[in-house]
């Protein structure tokens, strides 16, 4: 499937973006006048959604930049089994093995609603719903 792409300049925060290869968050976004010699330049700092790595990259505000396929979705879990949990998704009734956020870590539990995020293939749990 063909990744989506976007303009350095038309970022904003909390957009998705993929830095060095792996799927990040922006946080934030500056934007460098236009001088007389090109563009302007965006100083882009974002954070990885599955390793919490903080990446900083400057870009030329009309370069493109890549947008990962990231779905949010809600289930409920079966077990915890270490760093993983095994959970049932509420809408198909499909069950897998997700990896578990160290952020949510302490507050799941056997029987919890999660939202899991889908990142290009890689399913995590985000957060605890319920």
């Amino acid at each position: 499937m063909p990744l989506k792409l976007m303009n350095a300049h038309d970022l904003k925060e909390g957009t998705f973006i993929i830095v060095d290869g792996a799927s990040c968050v922006v946080r934030s976004v500056e934007i460098s006048k236009t001088g007389k010699h090109g563009a302007s330049k965006c100083r882009i700092e974002a954070i990885g959604l599955l390793d919490d790595k903080k990446r900083v990259l400057i870009k030329p505000g009309d370069e493109r930049m890549e947008v990962p396929m990231v779905e949010k979705r809600r289930g409920q879990v079966l077990n915890l089994l270490g760093e993983k949990a095994s959970i049932m998704d509420v809408e198909n009734y499909e069950t897998m093995e997700v990896i578990i956020s160290p952020e949510v870590k302490d507050t799941i539990k056997d029987g919890s609603q999660v939202e899991y995020w889908d990142i290009e293939g890689i399913k995590i749990i985000k957060r605890v719903v319920g």
